[in-house]
Parts: C-alpha cells; sequence; structure tokens
C-alpha cells in the first residue's frame, strides 16, 4: 500500500477497542485520532492500545477537522445519526456499528447524505462474513427452494441481558431489537434480497429486565428485552421475527425459510445462556424436499472456520476505502432493516398493525 490509510475512531467504549485491534494488524493502516465525550478518556483509551500515531480528542468534530480517510463510529446508538452526518459531509469515509439508527427518519436522512455526498456509509454486520452465512444466501438466491413466501428468524437467550448504555432507551434507542434483533434481521432479509418491507403487527415486553431477580439494574431498565413481530414484505413473502434477550425457555426456536421446491433450516452456534441468537455463527444447516416422492432431509456442510469475523468486517471496510469500491454493506440497504425495527416499536406502542413508508430510493 504506497499510501497509509488514516482512520479516526469516534467513542472509545468497549466495541471500539475491536476496531483498534482489528487495525493494528492491517499493513498500511494507521489510527490516528480519537475521539471521545468523556475528557480524558480517548487519551487513555490510545495509551491502552498502543497507538502511537493517534492523537486525542474530547470533541468529534475537532477529529473531523483532521486529514482522515476514514473513522469507524462506536458511540451509543443515539448518537449514530449526528455523528454518521457530520463525518460525511466532512468528506469522511464511515464504518458505522450496529444499529444504524434509532429511527427511520434517522437511518434516511444518514442514507441519503452519503449517497450525496459521494462518501460510503457501511454498516457493521459481522456475522455476514460468516462464510456459513453466505451458503445460505446462495442457497435461497438460486432459486432451489422455489419461491419462498414464509421466513421465522430471530432466537433467545434464556439469560443475556446486557448493562449499561444498552438498557437505556434515550441512550439505546431501543433493547433486544437494536442490540441483536438486527442481526437476524440482517439474516433473513439479506438471503431474501432485502425485499422492502410493507407492514409490521409487533409485541415487546420487558418482564426480565425491570425484575431486580433478574437483572442488576432493574431500576434504570426502560427497553425492551423481548419482542415477536409479524412482518409483510413485497413479493407476498411473511416474516414471522422474534427474539429475546431473557426467557424461561431454551430456544426459541431454528431460523426457517419455506419455498415451494424445499425448505431450509438454520439454527445458531454456541450454547449456554447467552447463545440462541444469529449475533455469530451457524450451528446447522438442514434442507427438507422431496427426492422421486420421498420426504428427504439432506444436512447441508457446515464450515469449520477461523475467521475472525470483527476482523473480517473492518478489514473489508478499510480495502473498500482503499481501492474504491462501493460500500460493503451500504447504509442505503440497511435502511429496509432499520424500518423493520422502526416499525416493530411503533407496532408495540400503538397496540396495532403499522404500515411502513419508505422515501425514495429506498422504495
Amino acid at each position: 500500500m504506497s499510501k497509509t490509510l488514516k482512520i479516526g475512531i469516534i467513542g472509545s467504549g468497549g466495541i471500539a477497542g475491536a476496531h483498534a485491534k482489528a487495525y493494528k494488524q492491517m499493513l498500511g493502516v494507521e489510527v490516528a485520532a480519537v475521539a471521545d465525550i468523556i475528557p480524558g478518556r480517548a487519551g487513555q483509551f490510545i495509551e491502552h492500545w498502543e497507538l502511537p500515531h493517534a492523537k486525542a480528542y474530547d470533541d468529534y468534530r475537532q477529529l473531523l477537522d483532521t486529514e482522515l480517510d476514514g473513522v469507524s463510529i462506536c458511540t451509543p446508538n443515539v448518537a449514530h445519526f449526528q455523528t454518521t452526518v457530520d463525518a460525511l459531509n466532512a468528506g469522511k469515509h464511515v464504518m458505522l456499528e450496529k444499529p444504524m439508527s434509532v429511527t427511520l427518519e434517522e437511518a434516511v436522512t444518514m442514507a441519503e447524505t452519503a449517497l450525496k455526498t459521494g462518501y460510503m456509509l457501511n454498516i457493521g454486520f459481522q456475522p455476514r462474513y460468516d462464510p456459513n452465512m453466505a451458503i445460505i444466501r446462495d442457497l435461497i438466491s438460486s432459486g432451489e427452494l422455489g419461491k419462498v413466501y414464509y421466513v421465522e428468524t430471530g432466537g433467545g437467550r434464556r439469560r443475556g441481558m446486557p448493562g449499561g448504555t444498552f438498557i437505556r432507551k434515550d441512550i439505546a434507542g431501543a433493547g433486544a431489537m437494536a442490540d441483536i434483533g438486527c442481526y437476524s434481521l440482517d439474516m433473513a432479509m439479506n438471503a431474501l434480497g432485502y425485499p422492502k418491507p410493507l407492514t409490521v403487527s409487533a409485541f415487546t415486553s420487558n418482564h426480565f429486565g425491570t425484575n431486580p431477580l433478574y437483572h442488576k439494574e432493574a431500576d434504570k431498565f426502560d427497553v425492551e428485552d423481548f419482542g415477536v413481530a409479524m412482518i409483510r414484505f413485497e413479493g407476498d413473502i411473511v416474516l414471522n421475527f422474534k427474539i429475546s434477550w431473557a426467557m424461561h425457555m431454551d430456544s426459541l426456536g431454528a431460523a426457517l425459510f419455506l419455498g415451494t421446491n424445499a425448505g431450509l433450516k438454520v439454527t445458531p452456534s454456541g450454547s449456554g445462556p447467552w447463545s440462541g441468537v444469529f449475533d455469530g455463527s451457524v450451528g446447522s444447516i438442514t434442507m427438507f424436499h422431496d427426492v422421486q416422492g420421498h420426504h428427504t432431509e439432506s444436512p447441508i456442510p457446515v464450515i469449520q472456520h477461523q475467521t475472525d469475523l470483527f476482523h473480517a468486517k473492518v478489514w473489508d471496510f478499510a480495502e473498500a476505502v482503499r481501492d474504491g469500491r462501493p460500500a460493503p454493506i451500504p447504509g442505503s440497504q440497511i435502511v429496509r432493516n432499520q424500518a423493520v425495527i422502526d416499525g416493530i416499536i411503533r407496532s408495540a406502542q400503538t397496540k396495532k398493525e403499522v404500515d411502513i413508508f419508505l422515501p425514495s430510493p429506498f422504495a
């Protein structure tokens, strides 16, 4: 690489460390700046991660005034919108942690800003880099299942509730939906070619998070820890979505894709109280179909790999910036993911089905 790629990191919380670690492993890439709203925290982060070329800032806007090729935005969810818009308008490519935003309106403005400025807005869904996710997508897009008409996705942890900024609506915007639900939605919607969502009917609750028996910060917990929704998409596809941070059950079941020629069953990997959702890898893939009139179950070999999914997503972003490629996971696509989450929140609040309206060019 003839030119060193200079990256800034905005927000120096836990997830920012994973970005710093990934960038440090790349030749020709240096973290040149770190910003955090808490005075002194950016400097501590730089020292901890041994970033000798990085300068510390308490105001991310000062960071954006420096010469950088791109930024990783690792702020709490509520700050994603303004930070991203400012970064794009400052001429910086953006690697944004999930979820994309708090509201659909914010997501649309962010994606419109990327299109207007010509700078990349890439959303950090690292499960996409699991080769088994590619198998699922390729099987469905190949037409082998026929017309897919029903999908079931989501998953649930028996006990897997985070704390801190994740459980406050004024900071996170939403709970399990924004934290792990967006991954499950991306798995299904990406496999289907990201169809346009039309309507949502949803229910959410937080019986566990607000109970001191199950959460030590119950008095601060005001987001959902459980949600279920029925989502209608263009093309007569319906998605049964369910997600849970905590429950009295071992599983909410596998992901299912029902097609006119075959069906696909996908289980998440892992075991234990924090497993059971698609924020990591795949456990098994099975195709259900008929062979000469006989009901047949064909296991699809799962690729055993050592891929660091988080490193892969950051690397892909950096390579795209260097090579002038489009965003690997563009914000213009993930607007539809955010539209579903926004619809779930609105439907749960109003206790009725709601329509989803997407402006051009995202409709």
